[in-house]
Formats: structure tokens, C-alpha cells, sequence
């Protein structure tokens, strides 16, 4: 159903149910254009139900080990996407898939956080924000970016990723959630700051509270559950009368639906500017989630689909794309080095972004558009590695602060100390 005719996915074959140790094909049933109208509205009330359990919660679990839940809860939609193409075998349009959500991530969601920020901002102050600053503790999802992104250097260079990849990113991840663990929730002071469901939430007896938010988690992921497969075949169906090409869909309309239930909960966090550091952090989450989790089912499934271990191997295209994709996060960890993101950082996330999508549908030939379409990839590419090695630079010559290293070490050592004395 990616594309007519052409596609290795059958239009009959677009959904699939994961369990435990079990993967099995479900057909998806066809849907209008105009089913949008109503799973479009589900899909936003699952978004909010969860991100206002996940604001509650912050103040029982650390607001990190909240988001990553969140993270998780949000990104069902793309893994099951990314699930059905790696059954189908498909290695270029899971590819596509995971380095598409991957850079609309990173060039079209941190910089809309602060773009939604500074716009609400200006609106009630009349003054311009001119950078997001992090707290202490959002050190975590910074420095957590780092483990994924240097073993992948090591999967690109190989070129292929296999089950012994996937289980090092898991545990990746799963060290993730643990240091995650070791911090505190946040101070109840705070609960004046939030928005009115949340609030009411946190001022019910401790029953109706654990209630309340167990309830939204649990019915805003029922609800993405049941609803994601017709509002992704709703989208699919409209995407075919417009007549756009399977790897296009694939690497961008599909990861822009699939993740539209975390993009509708960090921004509305981005509305306020004590919100936006959450929300920002809710796509480095993602990020984190993506990098490990999303990457890691890929050679599980594909090797559940041949019915023995097997490695996926990238071609030097899909190098190119990965080489981007982990180049475009790099500078973007980077950019949050100093525990804040900046107006020019986001524009320039933003602008790299857009240019290399724009010029994806152009055909590769002569002329300067068919040119410039087969480089922009290679000239992105070396701007953020360039860019990157300029940051390290600054930071090794004392121009740079890298304070997330080090308010990390801090969290640990303090976190450390007191998870030891209990």
C-alpha cells in the first residue's frame, strides 16, 4: 500500500502485531482518504492523554525516566511500521524508514519546540527567547545520546547490522533507563506551574492520583493501538491518489505520522517556556529510543522473517543515509553541549534539514537542480561533521562549555551516594 504497483509491501499488508517472541503479519483493511477526519482526532486525544500522565508522573519517577516511558508509548506506531517492512524484508524502505524519523526528529522537531516556544513566548512577553536552557538533570538524555551514535560508527563501517548490534543497543538503552532510575522525581513546588488537567490530577488523594495516571497511560496507548493502524492507512490512501513514490512515503510522510503523537505532546509543553525543556527532552528521548530500540528490531525481525540469524547489509547509498542521519545528531548533541539550544542552533537544524528534504523528490541528472539533488546528501553530510569537529575544537580550546558531562558526573556522584545510603 506504500506505493501502487511498485512497492515490495503489498497494498493488502501495511500492519503487524510484535509480541514477545512472536511476529505475525495482519492485513490492514483499506481505508478512505476521509477516515482522516476521525482518526486524526483520536490519535490527538491518545497524544494528550498521555502526555498529561506522563506530567503527573514526574513528580513520583524522575521526569527523564517519565519521558522515556512516554518516548516508548509514543513510537508505537513506528515500530510497528518499521516491524511490517523489515518482515517483508524490505532492507531499503526500513532504511529509509529509520534514518527518515531519525532526521525529522533532530531538523523538524527540536527546532519547532523552540520555535513554538519563542512564538508563545514573544506573545505574552513582546520580547524575543533567545535559547531554551535545560535543567541540571536533562544532562542524562544529552550524554545518552553519546553510547548509540560511536557504536553506529562501528555499524556503518561495517556496513550491516546484526543480532549481536542489537543486543549492544539494548543494552544501551536498558543502561539508559537505569541511570534514568537513580534520579529524583520532581519537587512538588512545581505543580502551581502546571497546565489544569495536570493539576487537577495532582491534587486528588493519592488513590484517584495513581488511578488517573495509570488510566491515561493505559487509554491513551489502547488508543494509539487501535487507532494508528486506520489513521495510517487513511494517510497511505491519500498519499496514493497523490501520487507519491513508496521511498518517499516511506522515509518521511510515514515517520511524520507515526510520530505525531509525540510531536502534539512536546508541543504542547513548548507553549510555556518552563514546559519547552521537557519537551525538548521528550524528542531527545525519542531520539535515544530510536538510535537503540527502533534499530535494534530491525535485525531481530528480519531475521525472524528468513527463519535464521541473519545481517542486514547497506549498500553505499543506505551508508550515506545513515552516515547523514548520525552526523545530523551528532551536531545536534553538540549543539546541547552547553545545556541549551540557542535561536541560530535550532535555524540552522532546521534549514540543513529542509534543504536536503526539499530537494529528496528531484531526480538526479543534468542540469543544476538534477546536480545539486545527487550531492545535497554529501554536502549536508560534511557540514555537520565539519561543524561537529568545530564544536569539539572550541570545547577542547575552553570556548565551549561541555556542561553536560559534567552536571552528568555531578548527578551521578550525588544520586550515586544517596541510592547507595537507602
Amino acid at each position: 500500500m506504500f506505493s501502487p504497483q511498485r512497492s515490495g509491501v503489498s497494498r493488502q499488508y501495511a500492519s503487524c502485531f510484535l509480541g514477545l517472541a512472536l511476529l505475525v503479519a495482519i492485513p490492514i483493511k483499506e481505508e478512505s482518504p476521509w477516515s482522516t477526519l476521525w482518526t486524526f482526532p483520536a490519535i490527538l486525544a491518545a497524544s494528550m492523554m498521555i502526555a498529561w500522565a506522563a506530567e503527573s508522573a514526574q513528580f513520583f519517577v524522575a521526569q527523564g525516566f517519565a519521558l522515556a516511558i512516554l518516548a516508548w508509548l509514543q513510537t508505537l506506531p513506528e515500530f510497528a511500521v518499521e516491524a511490517v517492512i523489515a518482515w517483508k524484508q524490505q532492507i531499503h524502505l526500513m532504511l529509509a524508514n529509520l534514518t527518515g524519523a531519525l532526521r525529522l526528529l533532530v531538523g523538524l522537531g527540536w527546532p519547532l519546540i523552540y520555535f513554538t516556544a519563542a512564538g508563545f513566548y514573544r506573545y505574552k512577553t513582546g520580547k524575543p527567547l533567545r535559547r531554551i536552557v535545560l535543567d541540571k538533570e536533562h544532562a542524562v538524555e544529552v550524554v545518552g545520546l553519546a553510547p548509540p551514535l560511536a557504536y553506529f560508527v562501528w555499524i556503518w563501517w561495517k556496513a550491516s547490522i546484526h543480532l549481536y548490534d542489537a543486543a549492544v543497543l539494548i543494552v544501551f538503552y536498558v543502561a539508559y533507563l537505569l541511570v534514568l532510575r537513580r534520579l529524583p522525581p520532581q519537587e512538588h513546588e512545581k505543580i502551581e506551574d502546571m497546565e489544569q488537567i495536570p493539576r487537577y490530577i495532582m491534587t486528588r488523594s493519592p488513590r484517584w492520583r495513581t488511578a488517573l495516571i495509570v488510566g491515561l497511560f493505559a487509554g491513551g496507548g489502547v488508543l494509539i493501538y487501535y487507532t494508528a493502524e486506520p489513521f495510517l492507512g487513511s494517510l497511505l490512501a491519500v498519499s496514493s491518489v497523490l501520487g507519491i513514490s513508496s521511498f518517499i512515503f516511506v522515509q518521511w510522510v510515514a515517520p511524520l505520522v507515526s510520530e505525531f503523537p509525540e510531536k502534539v505532546s512536546a508541543f504542547y509543553w513548548a507553549r510555556t517556556v518552563n514546559g519547552a525543556p521537557m519537551a525538548l527532552m521528550n524528542m531527545v528521548s525519542s531520539n535515544i529510543n530510536q538510535w537503540t530500540l527502533l534499530a535494534a528490531m530491525l535485525p531481530i525481525v528480519y531475521s525472524l522473517s528468513r527463519g535464521a540469524a541473519s545481517s542486514i547489509p547497506f549498500n553505499a547509498e543506505q551508508e550515506l543515509e545513515i552516515l547523514m542521519t548520525m552526523a545530523q545528531s551528532l551536531i545536534g548533541m553538540m549543539f546541547l553541549m552547553n545545556m541549551e539550544v540557542a535561536w541560530w542552533e535550532a535555524t540552522v537544524l532546521f534549514v540543513l534539514w529542509a534543504v536536503q528534504f526539499v530537494l529528496s523528490p528531484i531526480p538526479r541528472g543534468p542540469g543544476p537542480f538534477g546536480w545539486l539533488a545527487g550531492h545535497i546528501h554529501w554536502m549536508v553530510t560534511w557540514i555537520y561533521l565539519g561543524w561537529s569537529a568545530v564544536e569539539v575544537i572550541r570545547i577542547l580550546a575552553g570556548k565551549r562549555q561541555a556542561l553536560a558531562f559534567s552536571c552528568f558526573i555531578e548527578l551521578w556522584r550525588k544520586h550515586g551516594r544517596a541510592a547507595n545510603a537507602a
